[in-house]
């Protein structure tokens, strides 16, 4: 029954985390984002290609949907496992759920986002202080370099420290370690651009060449 218990929840997280908000809300707009730009479905590819309004409600739903998984799944079957496994194990291995049901969802053939928003979700609601400094630590990065990428990245290397650092325990630590990794790996394309230069910073002009996203107004055509 316990182990069963961890296997629901990590389903149950899953199913919240594979909403793919941001091909939905592209959908809408009669557009198939993974058509366009990096053709990735999360919130820096809808902004490049949707423009801000679109970009920024996608990143708040796809993080509101890591807090959801987090906060509603492991009540679901917490009379399942022992107490302290309810308030501890259960969240994780939701939280884990989340983020890959949102990196490989089920929807659109295991090919999903590449979890930033999400993990910010999860994070949030298990260890909010290494998350605000997480957070932060994203957004300069962000405002000196105007790469979202290089943001992501660093974030993520900085995540476990600051998770250890503020006393939260073992297990966390873990997870924050294996979720810096998992960002970094779904990374590995924007990092090899980085590398040479070719990286779009953000707020820059829009390239017009072939192949590449066309501008809001177009896009909705």
């Amino acid at each position: 029954m316990v182990l069963l218990g961890y296997l629901l929840t990590t389903l149950a997280a899953y199913l919240i985390g594979s909403v793919p908000t941001g091909y939905l809300v592209a959908r809408a707009r009669g557009v198939d984002i993974r058509a366009h730009g990096s053709g990735n479905i999360g919130a820096t590819n809808v902004l490049r290609v949707l423009g801000k309004p679109a970009g920024i409600f996608v990143l708040v739903a796809d993080a509101l949907k890591g807090a959801a998984a987090v906060l509603i799944a492991p009540r679901l079957f917490a009379s399942w496992v022992s107490a302290e496994e309810a308030m501890l194990y259960l969240p994780l291995v939701a939280g884990i759920g989340a983020i890959l049901g949102h990196t490989y969802t089920f929807w659109l053939g295991f090919r999903g986002g590449k979890g930033v928003a999400t993990s910010a979700g999860v994070l949030a609601a298990l260890v909010p202080v290494a998350f605000l400094i997480t957070l932060s630590t994203w957004i300069l990065v962000i405002a000196i370099s105007r790469y979202v990428s290089l943001g992501s990245v660093v974030a993520a290397l900085v995540l476990p420290f600051a998770t250890g650092l503020t006393g939260s325990p073992w297990p966390l630590v873990a997870l924050t370690a294996t979720i810096g990794l998992l960002v970094i790996w779904r990374h590995r394309g924007n990092i090899q651009r980085l590398r040479a230069g070719t990286e779009a910073r953000l707020g820059a002009p829009k390239p017009t060449g072939p192949g590449e996203p066309p501008s809001p107004s177009a896009s909705t055509k």
